[in-house]
C-alpha cells in the first residue's frame, strides 16, 4: 500500500474486516470510507498475497497431496448504468478447489470456478507449480473423474508402442502415468445421504 493516502491503521482495519469475511459496504459504512476505496484494497491485498506466496511456497518436498472440491455462495459487485446508485452485489454458486499437504496442513493452491475438468487442470499444475523439479507425491482425492485426467495430464510421459507387423504405419505413442505415479480415491458409501462407510480405491500406483 506504498503512496495510499489512507492511514495505516485504517488499511489494517480494512484488511481485517476483509479477512473476517465482512460484507464490502459494512466495512465502508462502520470504517467511514467509500466502498470503491474497500474493493481497491481487496484488490491490492490479494495481487500482493499472491505474488508473496508463488514467491514462497515453491520447491516443496511433499509425501502426499490431498485435492478436493467444495460447494460455495460466491458474490460479486457490479455498477448499474447510472452511477448515481449503489453498486449491486450478485450472488451466485460456484465451486473452490484446494490443494493441500494433510502433513502441514499448507493450502498449496485455491482455483474458483465450475465442477468441470478445466478447473481441475487449474489446480492440479497451480499444485505442480509448488512442488520441487521432479517430484512426484502420492495424490488423494474424492471419485471426481477430472482428477484423474488433470493428473495424468501433468505427471504423465509419452511411451512408444513396439510395432507388431513390418507393414503399415508404425502404432503411434500412448500418454501414460509416470512410473512413480501414485493417486488414489476415498470411496463413501451413503445411505439416505448419510456416510455409513470409507474405503479407498487405488487408480495409479500400488
Amino acid at each position: 500500500f506504498y503512496r495510499s493516502p489512507l492511514p495505516a491503521e485504517k488499511l489494517g482495519q480494512i484488511i481485517q474486516g476483509l479477512a473476517e469475511g465482512w460484507n464490502l459496504h459494512s466495512i465502508a459504512r462502520v470504517l467511514q470510507v467509500k466502498p470503491d476505496t474497500v474493493k481497491s484494497c481487496l484488490v491490492r491485498a490479494a495481487e500482493h498475497m499472491e505474488a508473496v506466496s508463488s514467491y514462497l511456497i515453491r520447491d516443496l518436498h511433499l509425501s502426499q497431496v490431498q485435492v478436493d472440491e467444495l460447494w460455495a455462495l460466491v458474490q460479486s459487485w457490479g455498477q448499474d448504468e447510472d452511477a448515481n446508485t449503489e453498486p449491486r452485489t450478485r450472488r451466485g454458486q460456484g465451486w473452490v478447489w484446494a490443494g493441500i499437504d494433510p502433513d502441514s496442513k499448507l493450502l498449496l493452491a485455491t482455483v474458483v470456478g465450475g465442477r468441470s475438468l478445466q478447473y481441475a487442470q487449474l489446480l492440479i499444475h497451480a499444485i505442480m507449480l509448488t512442488l520441487a523439479p521432479g517430484l512426484v507425491p502420492l495424490f488423494l482425492s474424492d471419485q471426481l473423474a477430472a482428477y484423474a485426467t488433470a493428473i495424468v495430464t501433468h505427471f504423465g510421459h509419452w511411451v512408444e508402442v513396439p510395432r507388431r507387423s513390418k507393414y503399415g504405419p508404425a502404432p503411434k505413442p500412448h500418454w501414460e502415468p509416470l512410473p512413480e505415479l501414485n493417486y488414489a480415491q476415498v470411496v463413501k458409501r451413503r445411505v439416505k445421504g448419510r456416510v455409513v462407510e470409507v474405503s479407498q480405491r487405488v487408480v495409479f500406483g500400488s
